[in-house]
């Protein structure tokens, strides 16, 4: 288990002054990371997830803009505070309205970086105890170790605060409604419904009733009144699985209803209050689908106050092994089956595939394999034909190496916890080669040894 204290990433060429602000911070109650420059910080940042950066602005190599630019493209809610010894008022106007926290000119008073950094960490849910924030029950079932993930749980968390609506983008089985359902876990709703309706599974007949209600009488068959799933959903939140599929009729009706806050069942003259978050979820692109006519525009931005786009298993390998071993386990228990793990080889092959069906897909070749299996580990050919996959579909280091080299040595140094002679295997590559590859990147193996906070 890691310290439950706030991390901060101090990153700074100054090497005084990196050492006194680490004896500060520390002193302050702070777990404290330092690195002498902007590349090293991207590379810890790969491996970890601080709460706040601290950085200086003139350094040899990338400055500190430049390098606050990097971090707010891949991970927009972490705080980031600028030292400078040759700001001015303009530079720092100019800095915060481009995104960062802080913007400081040394000499600093330490009390004022103190209250900069308390005030930065409360935005960040978890600086608290970013221990207690990984395992808790609103996110327990979101099982990563990822920084993309990390962050997007960061966004989950801050939205759920209040009642805005979220559109949450993604491939088919990457997780739409776990997360939909973990923001409604860590809302001030959570103690009312959480209802799910897939827009796309139900005719477009049937879809108005199982929405709005109907009374008795209502059509042919109504023999009674039935409550709509906002009616169910009263208080807590309606979750509506590829709202891109709604036909446009009923698209209409459901921006009446998000704008009045009432909703009238089918054959009724009256309407119903309706307390109810609206989380939707897609796997199309709406903007193409608004430009096709198949999408209400108004609706839309009804819809997408705030969008998260969770990525697809491929952009997350490192998860791989982490949700392998948590399926592992749920299937032994489901099949009362005595099995220790997956071989080498064959966890190699999990973590290589292509997964287009993403955590779905793999869930359910775990579960094959599980229920197949004879002996305490599987085998990779258990494995490959639980995947019914072609050999040549699995994704092999060279053609990862021309789309991404670089994260594809961040995510095996992950696997393999900075161990480079099983990188070096799991790569194809002998050891030469790959700490070629290594030096190439400036990526420190043993960097990838160190303790990863929330992901412990």
């Amino acid at each position: 288990m890691s310290d439950s204290k706030p991390r901060i990433l101090i990153v700074d060429d100054d090497t005084d002054l990196l050492e006194l602000l680490v004896i500060r911070l520390t002193a302050a109650g702070y777990k404290v990371e330092a690195v002498q420059s902007a590349e090293a910080a991207l590379n810890y940042l790969d491996v970890s997830r601080p709460q706040l950066v601290i950085s200086d602005m003139q350094m040899s190599g990338m400055d500190g803009m430049a390098l606050f630019e990097h971090i707010h493209r891949a991970l927009p809610t972490l705080p980031v505070i600028i030292l400078t010894a040759h700001g001015t008022i303009p530079d720092a106007v100019a800095a915060v309205q481009r995104g960062v926290f802080g913007y400081l000119a040394k000499p600093f008073d330490s009390k004022t970086l103190l209250a900069n950094i308390s005030q930065a960490l409360r935005f960040v849910p978890g600086a608290v105890s970013q221990v207690e924030i990984s395992q808790a029950s609103w996110r327990k079932n979101i099982i990563t170790q990822s920084a993309i993930m990390e962050d997007l749980l960061t966004k989950a968390g801050l939205v759920a605060e209040g009642d805005a609506s979220v559109l949450i983008y993604g491939e088919s089985g990457v997780g739409k409604e776990l997360f939909a359902h973990a923001i409604h876990e860590a809302s001030k709703r959570r103690h009312h419904p959480f209802v799910a309706i897939n827009c796309a599974a139900i005719p477009e007949q049937l879809l108005e009733s199982e929405l709005f209600g109907h009374v008795k009488g209502a059509f042919t068959g109504a023999v009674r009144d039935h409550k709509g799933l906002f009616q169910l959903a009263e208080g807590g939140t309606l979750f509506l699985d590829e709202i891109g599929d709604m036909p446009l009729l009923l698209q209409v009706k459901l921006l009446r209803v998000l704008q009045e806050r009432q909703v009238r069942p089918v054959g009724s003259t009256q309407s119903i209050p309706a307390d109810v978050r609206i989380i939707s979820a897609t796997h199309r692109d709406l903007k193409a689908e608004i430009a096709a006519g198949a999408f209400r525009e108004d609706l839309y931005y009804r819809l997408d106050v705030v969008a998260l786009t969770i990525p697809v298993l491929s952009q997350r390998r490192e998860d791989i092994p982490l949700l392998t071993n948590y399926f592992l386990s749920m299937f032994s228990d489901k099949y009362q089956k005595n099995i220790n793990g997956f071989s080498p080889e064959a966890m190699e092959m999990l973590v290589s595939a292509s997964w287009p069906g993403n955590v779905r897909q793999l869930m359910n070749v775990i579960e094959r394999c599980v229920a197949l299996s004879t002996a305490p580990l599987i085998s990779p050919v258990l494995v490959y034909d639980a995947m019914h996959r072609e050999e040549e579909q699995l994704v092999s280091f060279e053609d990862a190496r021309k789309s991404f080299e670089r994260d594809y040595l961040v995510r095996v140094l992950k696997i393999t916890g900075g161990n480079v002679t099983q990188a070096a295997r799991l790569s194809k590559r002998n050891r030469t080669e790959f700490y070629k590859l290594l030096q190439r990147y400036q990526l420190d193996p043993s960097v990838f040894k160190q303790p990863q906070g929330s992901q412990s």
